[in-house]
């Protein structure tokens, strides 16, 4: 799931394509796939996650992996009430990060002749995208993958974002459990935005077409899919999906919102929602190391054949508005002229970034646990992989 500055109030969105375009200051670089020499270990990404604190965030959790093994700190603190610290193994909802997973799911069922990507929605889901100008035959699974499909955002709805995602509509509602297709009718209820393929615009209606796809070509729900697919395959011990369980697992620290726009200073404490208020767009739980675990497979062509590989890092169709964004996973390009594939994730109470090196081999992954502020989230990704002070 992505927060929109327009609809949330006190939330900038971190919709990954969004936060392509603002995430990386200075001029680029030739891309290249590893760091420049000199990387001064560590201690820069710290003083820029201190920074994060210092402007307002409670606390922020991170883990860089890179040759010289495993790097993991935290600062602020988890839970505003008592002071204690933001833990450095803490779990979190990783919000968007979700749809690499997805998409990862959906390219292992292709690659073992299950579906293709260029079927249309409407042979995946017979009937069920249609009405108000959408037509789920001219929409393909990858345009649903790379957000060419031209379907409107729920969560740019303008009642289902005071309902369950502002002020009182979210507190009143946090505990309601949502089937997707309550999201898939919110959005179906405007007008597609473009033609399917025409454009790119980020909407996580996209993923919870794709979830549904999932459990339609897998037969069971896209949750064990995801899990013996991924989580388990990989040992990622500390990822799971939620269900509708409203708890996060331990350890794990308190999430906080700005939700009123009529008190921009008010923070409430938002950490118990209901997991299928996110689902196939955002519901994952996981940690800084297991995001790393799965970023590092992934790039490393330990989960999908090197063709699958090669179309998820393919970026959205030709004459697309995006330049960064393939099927499920994002390119970004660092101002010391690094590439970098990842994800950004909002969720109500939480921001998230995971990235890694085109090899594989230096990944970093980090989490806030408030919602109003992205602006210091890429000076992280500079310092880690940019910074030459020491």
């Amino acid at each position: 799931m992505a927060l929109r500055k327009s609809t949330k109030a006190g939330v900038v969105g971190i919709a990954a394509a969004a936060m392509a375009a603002t995430a990386f200051v200075g001029p680029a670089q030739a891309a290249s796939d590893a760091p420049p020499a000199g990387v001064a270990g560590h201690r820069a990404t710290q003083r820029a996650m201190d920074a994060a604190v210092k402007a307002g965030i409670p606390g922020v959790t991170a883990q860089a992996r890179d040759s010289d093994g495993v790097w993991k700190s935290a600062s602020g603190v988890g839970d505003l009430t008592s002071g204690v610290p933001r833990g450095k193994d803490d779990k979190f909802r990783v919000g968007s990060i979700t749809k690499t997973f997805v998409a990862t799911v959906l390219l292992q069922m292709e690659a073992e002749g299950r579906l293709s990507l260029d079927d249309t929605v409407e042979r995946r889901l017979p009937g069920l995208v249609r009405g108000n100008g959408n037509d789920g035959g001219k929409i393909t699974v990858r345009q649903l993958l790379n957000h060419t499909s031209g379907l409107f955002d729920y969560l740019a709805d303008e009642e289902y974002n005071k309902t369950y995602m502002q002020g009182d509509g979210y507190l009143r509602h946090r505990y309601d459990t949502l089937p997707p297709e309550k999201h898939v009718k919110v959005a179906l209820s405007h007008k597609p935005l473009f033609e399917p393929g025409d454009k790119h615009s980020y909407s996580n209606t996209n993923y919870i077409l794709a979830g549904l796809i999932v459990e339609k070509a897998g037969g069971r729900s896209y949750e064990d899919e995801v899990r013996d697919r991924i989580i388990t395959p990989l040992g990622l011990k500390n990822t799971s999906n939620p269900g509708n369980s409203i708890h996060l697992p331990r350890p794990s620290s308190r999430g906080y919102s700005k939700l009123f726009r009529s008190a921009p200073d008010r923070i409430d404490d938002i950490t118990e929602m209901n997991g299928s208020q996110g689902w196939a767009d955002g519901d994952i739980i996981s940690t800084a190391g297991d995001l790393n675990r799965f970023y590092s497979a992934l790039l490393r062509g330990k989960l999908l054949p090197p063709k699958q590989l090669k179309a998820m890092k393919t970026i959205a169709a030709p004459g697309s508005s995006s330049k960064s964004y393939g099927l499920g996973l994002q390119r970004f390009e660092t101002s010391c002229g690094t590439t970098l594939w990842g994800h950004g994730g909002g969720m109500v109470g939480w921001l998230s970034m995971a990235v890694t090196t085109e090899d594989g081999r230096h990944q970093l992954a980090y989490n806030y646990n408030g919602d109003w502020d992205t602006t210091s989230m890429p000076k992280i990704i500079e310092a880690e992989y940019c910074s030459t002070s020491p």
